[in-house]
């Protein structure tokens, strides 16, 4: 799943591009909107159906399922309400799809805490800023210094302990570096040195999300990922720079496999991936060699 409780992170972004991801790697996916108030995956992916139909396209789609906030009165029976409709919604889609991908409210409530406790991995896109780092701890100072856990992160543990008096289950919680830019500036380094203090403390790996690219949000109105861009129809030029978002994609999800240890069937094109993704791996650490220079 993907969560924090900081809006503007890109996390429904990334929730996207993760099903659109394993759905191009041959699995069936689940996908479970949770900030259906807003719904922005809901609509992400009606674009998508939309853009597919208007255009002719098949397009790989996940069964989607959105749960609203209870508007029961009594919290006692708000909060029963909406344990059993995300347990049931969990029950039905795990036992028809290889991933279940839930996309959390960008704020404290019952049901994004229930929603960590039942997940094997957490994914916590995270803006490269001290503005967004007390997302996940206070820190203060010059050079910072970790002061203590948020209440996300004291959150999150506290569902790790849930999960594992529940079912014996482990969560896998990685925070991701997103909206990455190109430059090598001193407060990029600082934010790194920072994260890599917390995770030992804290428990997550980090990984590195997004890099600060226009395409990403170029693309919601026609419910298109950066993957999409190779198919017929997309009538998107494809520029260097999309070749090198793709990989950033391709990166993550294999960082999130990782945590997972699953068999993997065969990816379709695979000769062709293999090129493109040596050409991005290409590009990408010519971006890096450019934030050095």
């Amino acid at each position: 799943m993907t969560g924090n409780e900081k809006g503007g992170t890109g996390k429904s972004t990334i929730a996207m591009h993760l099903i659109v991801g394993f759905l191009r790697k041959g699995h069936t996916v689940g996908s479970i909107d949770l900030d259906a108030n807003q719904g922005t995956v809901t609509r992400y992916l009606l674009n998508r159906a939309d853009f597919a139909k208007t255009r002719g396209l098949r397009l790989p789609m996940p069964e989607h399922h959105a749960i609203k906030l209870s508007t029961l009165g009594n919290l006692e029976d708000a909060q029963s309400d909406e344990r059993n409709r995300l347990q049931e919604t969990l029950e039905y889609l795990s036992a028809r799809h290889d991933y279940v991908l839930m996309d959390s409210q960008g704020s404290d409530t019952y049901l994004s805490r229930l929603a960590h406790s039942h997940a094997d991995t957490v994914i916590t896109p995270l803006n490269d800023s001290f503005l967004d780092l007390d997302l996940l701890a206070e820190v203060r100072g010059e050079p910072p210094e970790v002061i203590g856990p948020s209440r996300y992160s004291e959150m999150v543990w506290a569902m790790k302990k849930i999960r594992a008096e529940r079912d014996g289950g482990l969560i896998d919680w990685i925070v991701l570096r997103n909206r990455l830019t190109n430059l090598d500036a001193r407060n990029k380094r600082a934010m790194a040195d920072s994260l890599h203090q917390l995770a030992g403390r804290m428990g997550f790996r980090i990984v590195e999300g997004l890099g600060e690219r226009v395409i990403y949000r170029e693309l919601f109105l026609q419910g298109l990922t950066v993957l999409d861009l190779r198919d017929e129809g997309a009538k998107v030029p494809l520029r260097m720079s999309h070749l090198a978002a793709r990989q950033e994609v391709r990166i993550l999800i294999e960082a999130i496999e990782a945590g997972m240890k699953r068999d993997e069937p065969e990816e379709p094109e695979e000769r062709e991936e293999a090129k493109e993704e040596e050409v991005g791996a290409r590009l990408l650490a010519q971006e890096a060699g450019s934030e050095r220079a």
